[in-house]
């Protein structure tokens, strides 16, 4: 089926994607002045969804941007978007913009929000290569400061993203101006020493990733310690393994970034033991 066929929703309303419009003087087109959230569909279920809405009103909140839907509609719209396009795994998005008005840096409270969503194919997790390790591309971190807001001003993560693509990689690592690592372009990312796992601080740095969070409690669960401080690229070079994390591609071992080779060059075995349990846990959820 051709996306423009596809049937998404918008405003309340289901239809094909070729009918769907918004108008031009929407403040999410003119200043990036939306929100939005990436959710996985795996055979027919929607995976993390309370965390995913947990998120999105914290982005809203953080925008003063009011909320459009009750989180029980939010679910409602991906089941009937899943159902209405025979679509048992892919990717969910969600937009939020603060609505249209005259072009205006200052905008009025009283503007009616936008919101869209469309659901998109893609092969069940357990069906891809993925679990087999990937490599990186380190890049600087281009970003605004406020990445904890799960905003549309993505131009930063298109950049290094191509950069990875133009490098063969499969993903962006990037790097900010203190030479600390903060996460991948569209990925959380973890380092494995000495069978202890660590991540970027929580902070307006980096983005909360809900896969991330996920993958902390089931750390916990299997009694893996886990400890939050930034670390440099040296640090990841010399590191016993390496993860991204994302809500598309669940738990993904990395081998290499650029010419370093991390650990043995195979997958991690606490990284595959992650990605095994989360697909578990969200299997039987």
């Amino acid at each position: 089926m051709n996306y423009l066929d596809r049937i998404v929703f918008l405003n309340g309303d289901y239809i094909p994607a070729k009918d769907a419009k918004l108008s031009i003087f929407d403040r999410g087109l003119l200043f990036a002045d939306a929100v939005y959230e990436g959710l996985g569909l795996m055979d027919g279920k929607v995976a993390d969804f309370e965390l995913h809405m947990q998120r999105l009103e914290r982005s809203l909140s953080e925008l003063d941007m009011p909320n459009p839907l009750p989180r029980a509609q939010y679910l409602e719209v991906f089941q009937r978007l899943a159902s209405e396009n025979n679509i048992q795994d892919g990717f969910f998005y969600l937009q939020v913009t603060r609505g249209a008005a005259d072009r205006n840096y200052l905008y009025s409270a009283e503007m009616t929000p936008n919101v869209f969503a469309f659901v998109q194919p893609q092969k069940p997790v357990k069906d891809r290569n993925t679990h087999l390790g990937v490599k990186m591309h380190a890049v600087p971190d281009l970003r605004w400061k406020r990445r904890d807001i799960k905003t549309t001003n993505l131009l930063g993560q298109v950049m290094a993203k191509k950069a990875a693509h133009d490098a063969g990689a499969f993903d962006a690592l990037l790097v900010d101006a203190d030479g600390r690592v903060t996460e991948a372009a569209s990925r959380s990312f973890f380092i494995v020493k000495d069978n202890t796992i660590i991540a970027p601080p929580v902070t307006e740095e980096i983005l909360h990733g809900i896969t991330r969070q996920v993958i902390v409690k089931v750390a916990d669960s299997e009694e893996l310690n886990t400890v939050f401080r930034w670390f440099t690229l040296d640090e990841v070079f010399t590191a016993d393994e390496a993860f991204l994390t994302g809500s598309s591609t669940t738990v993904v071992p990395v081998i290499q970034i650029d010419d370093n080779v991390i650990g043995n060059g195979q997958p991690g075995r606490i990284a595959l033991r992650l990605r095994e349990e989360y697909l578990a846990m969200t299997a039987n959820s």
